[in-house]
């Protein structure tokens, strides 16, 4: 009898817990520096997230090791819904194929819903040689290892995107590592390095002042907010596409009716007018909402894994 009552009082606490959560702060974890694309997406959800949780969510910058120490940082916090990670095709697919990491990035997250996907574009310095990607590619041809190519971390979707690139058109690039996105595309603009390719929100502004060139985009149909840039495929030029997303996740073992809260919350968040707005400005584009689910994000990462594993296998590229 004692023990039934012990068990009964366990499994009481137990849903009290879950029916009261959150309790205090949740803290989403972004494993890129400030400023980035999943820095200003966490700060754009975090407050109509917080209308329905009922609690602050706060946003932390966590960056290094080509974004696996803000991830790792997640993977051994308790699952109890107070810890998130928002990250993307860098940090939760790419990392984790080229980097040595202390988790497993399919098996130690709780998915919680996909946010954006957005084109990675190839730019460059104002001033390069030619005017369009064909002539840019000409000119590499003729001048080998004389352009410098600037890529988040080592192991990163622009990093492998070049390598793949330089070895299609019979070039090459001196690579040169960044701990974010930002920085490189600043460092383009004031012509410390001669190239990049990224998500393409972090090129556009500095396109429209005329301090870059986007010579394409790497999706198969043009970019609303940049209608006059090519695709990769009109150019002529061989190279992979690469679409860019974004999803938060929690660790492993979260309880479901916390999962589904926090879904609830992003879901809200996604539909908000605001939130919508910004995205749309900055050619950030939300998933359906049928794909706003956990188990949709669980199977689309899965597929993403698997899809860029094979392609980095082929390009040799490791960051250690």
């Amino acid at each position: 009898m004692r023990l039934f009552l012990a068990a009964a009082l366990v499994l009481f606490a137990a849903q009290a817990g879950a029916e009261t959560y959150p309790s205090r702060p949740i803290t989403i974890i972004v494993p890129t520096t400030a400023g980035g694309p999943p820095d200003t997406l966490a700060r754009l959800i975090a407050e109509p997230m917080r209308s329905v949780l009922g609690q602050p969510v706060i946003v932390e910058n966590v960056t290094g090791a080509g974004s696996t120490i803000g991830v790792a940082r997640v993977a051994r916090a308790a699952p109890d819904g107070y810890t998130l990670s928002i990250g993307h095709l860098n940090s939760h697919v790419f990392s984790s194929l080229t980097y040595s990491t202390n988790y497993d990035v399919l098996n130690d997250f709780a998915p919680i819903a996909l946010l954006t996907i957005a084109p990675m574009a190839f730019y460059g310095r104002a001033g390069l040689p030619g005017t369009t990607l064909k002539d840019l590619v000409a000119w590499m041809k003729d001048n080998p290892n004389k352009l410098s190519f600037g890529s988040v971390g080592v192991g990163g979707p622009a990093r492998v995107w070049a390598a793949d690139f330089q070895t299609k058109i019979g070039t090459q690039f001196q690579f040169v590592p960044y701990r974010g996105a930002v920085a490189a595309a600043q460092d383009l603009a004031g012509g410390q390095i001669d190239l990049s390719a990224g998500e393409g929100t972090n090129a556009l502004n500095l396109s429209r002042s005329g301090k870059i060139k986007i010579y394409a985009i790497l999706t198969d149909q043009r970019w609303p907010v940049a209608p006059d840039v090519p695709t990769l495929k009109e150019t002529g030029v061989p190279g992979l596409n690469m679409p860019f997303w974004h999803a938060l996740w929690a660790p492993k073992g979260t309880p479901p009716e916390v999962i589904a809260k926090l879904n609830a919350a992003v879901v809200h968040a996604l539909a908000d007018p605001m939130v919508r707005d910004r995205f749309a400005q900055s050619g950030q584009d939300t998933f359906p909402r049928e794909q706003q689910t956990p188990q949709f994000l669980a199977a689309y990462h899965k597929a993403e894994v698997e899809k860029w594993g094979a392609v980095i296998k082929a390009t040799g590229v490791k960051a250690q």
